[in-house]
């Protein structure tokens, strides 16, 4: 069943399409964040053919970041990934923001805490927003998460997520279905 959506009041948000977790030489690479950078691509260019707003997000961390923290410490579970400046920072190439679209430079799961998104979404109007990316059950759900708690209609795109593990998927997607979004398939989406 298709979605119809207005794309003067959507926004494709691409969650951490990064070397870092996508390309096979990035140190938390995963196959399943790998397989979603075709069906993101195809997402982008859709919207940008109907004139929808796209934007990415980058998580980056400074190698300092995280001294002297008091409990949180995503080296300390993760180890050190996508440091600023580095390779693994960088989108796959696959997915080129154009000058008029946001990049998002995040330092956490959550792609509204602290940045500049939340200002940006309103000052273009959106209300809706289709979430791909990557890790389902990481930054693309505590995004998600935060969207819906904005009160933006946060749509999450199953077969257009990456994953380490099948049923960290499905738990992120059941979750986000059952308390504050949607979940939908790629082929659902319809600009109109």
């Amino acid at each position: 069943m298709s979605l119809e959506l207005d794309p003067d009041s959507t926004a494709v948000v691409v969650v951490d399409m990064q070397n870092g977790f996508c390309h096979p030489d990035g140190s938390l690479y995963a196959p399943g964040s790998e397989a979603a950078i075709e069906p993101c691509a195809d997402l982008v260019e859709d919207a940008r053919e109907a004139g929808a707003s796209v934007v990415f997000t980058r998580d980056v961390h400074p190698p300092e970041q995280f001294e002297g923290n008091h409990y949180y410490d995503e080296f300390d579970r993760w180890g050190e990934h996508v440091l600023e400046g580095s390779w693994e920072a960088e989108l796959v190439e696959e997915l080129d923001p154009r000058d008029d679209e946001l990049v998002v430079v995040k330092h956490t799961y959550d792609a509204f805490h602290r940045t500049e998104l939340e200002g940006w979404l309103e000052s273009h109007a959106v209300d809706d927003l289709i979430i791909c990316g990557t890790l389902a059950n990481v930054c693309v759900l505590h995004t998600a998460g935060s969207a819906g708690l904005r009160d933006y209609r946060p749509i999450l795109l199953e077969d257009a997520v990456g994953y380490i593990e099948e049923d960290h998927r499905e738990y992120a997607l059941e979750h986000a279905d059952w308390l504050f979004g949607e979940v939908r398939e790629r082929t659902d989406i319809e600009f109109v």
